[in-house]
């Protein structure tokens, strides 16, 4: 089967940067695209950035010119490099990988949520 963990997440203050990383793991032929979706409190869970297996990037309005979503396809990871961060930005982020196992059925992998605190 395939797991997905993230990592970076943590407190960070207002104005500063942080790192998320993501790793799939398990029974992986190829993956398509890869995303980040993120739960704020009180919140339903929204699409941050997505990233297809071709490089082509979208962001959510919120979040343009200040993240950028990555991927490595040599590690099976994706990565979202967050400045400027917002205390709007509070949440519990996950990622999210079309994988296709090699059975060739495309598995919607998700993670168990690293959770982003962006407090003065």
């Amino acid at each position: 089967q395939v797991q997905l963990v993230e990592s970076g997440g943590g407190l960070v203050q207002p104005g500063g940067s942080l790192r998320l990383s993501c790793a799939a793991s398990g029974n992986i032929f190829s993956i398509n695209a890869m995303g980040w979706y993120r739960q704020a409190p009180g919140q339903q869970r929204e699409l941050v950035a997505t990233i297809t297996s071709g490089g082509s990037t979208n962001y959510a309005d919120s979040v343009k010119g200040r993240f950028t979503i990555s991927r490595d396809n040599a590690k099976n990871t994706v990565s979202l490099q967050m400045s400027s961060l917002k205390l709007e930005d509070t949440a519990v982020y996950y990622c999210n990988m079309g994988v296709i196992v090699f059975a060739r059925l495309v598995v919607d992998a998700w993670g168990q949520g690293t959770l982003v605190t962006v407090s003065s």
